[in-house]
């Protein structure tokens, strides 16, 4: 299993591998960045670099992972990049029907795509759909969220390069907001996190801050107005059996923890 650091999942699946960038979050994209190393490293599966190629013998690895986690799907990828065929998105979502204890976490940049084979998709009710927002022009992506028939939707407003003002936030079930780090991190303004996180206040929508970013993203931390924002959807519908094993920082919703990370406006 992959575990994962990224501190809003437990363990990332890449069945395609590769990506292209399509917006200005993608400017120092860490995937690139990792990918490179991993080829240099000699990891087949980064013979091609950051090419999409995809990762067939990936496939069944959720089903060989008997204990239920919350999984990242492409984290090291696009899964509706346009060069990625629909039957193979079809195939990677056959897999996460079959593995329903877990949940899966897919998340895009590519809304239009999305949104184009969303009806051609079996949408199981363990997966979450998101889509990355990183400035206001790019706000269009959650109307192709909310056309799908996804049971948990959420954004992924990072890395936040600008404040997102009256966010339409109909039918969204989760925000995700954290600054960029990295070598030459852009800039995040603490106001447009706290606006945004009282956006999701007023609209009753869960707000998860990742961190701060900056050069040195530990240093920089993930506090804000003196407390951690972590909470987690709370529309999960697990068919057979509750993820009894999530971690302490990934709570299944609902969970006491969940209730004492409401988003609240700073006093």
């Amino acid at each position: 299993m992959a575990q994962s650091s990224i501190e809003w999942t437990e363990s990332t699946w890449n069945p395609v591998t590769g990506c292209d960038k399509v917006s200005p979050g993608c400017k120092f994209c860490y995937a690139e960045v990792m990918s490179r190393r991993l080829k240099a490293m000699g990891q087949r599966n980064y013979a091609n670099g950051f090419r999409l190629t995809p990762q067939p013998h990936m496939l069944d690895r959720p089903l060989k992972w008997k204990k239920p986690r919350v999984i990242f799907v492409n984290s090291m990828s696009d899964l509706f990049h346009d060069d990625v065929p629909l039957d193979y998105i079809r195939r990677v979502f056959d897999v996460m029907r079959q593995a329903d204890w877990h949940q899966f976490q897919v998340l895009t940049k590519r809304g239009e795509r999305l949104e184009a084979v969303a009806a051609e998709l079996q949408w199981p009710p363990n997966v979450w759909m998101g889509v990355s927002v990183e400035r206001c022009d790019y706000v269009d992506r959650i109307d192709h969220l909310r056309a799908t028939d996804a049971a948990v939707k959420f954004l992924s407003l990072e890395p936040l390069l600008g404040p997102l003002e009256s966010l339409d936030l109909e039918g969204i079930d989760w925000v995700i907001v954290g600054g960029e780090s990295g070598r030459r991190p852009r800039p995040i303004d603490a106001r447009w996190v706290r606006d945004i996180r009282d956006q999701c206040h007023r609209a009753r929508v869960p707000f998860f801050f990742k961190q701060w970013g900056s050069t040195n993203k530990k240093r920089a931390g993930r506090i804000l107005d003196g407390k951690t924002w972590d909470a987690m959807p709370s529309q999960i519908d697990v068919p057979y059996r509750q993820p009894e094993s999530l971690s302490p920082r990934v709570q299944p919703a609902g969970s006491p923890r969940d209730a004492a990370h409401v988003p609240m406006p700073a006093t």
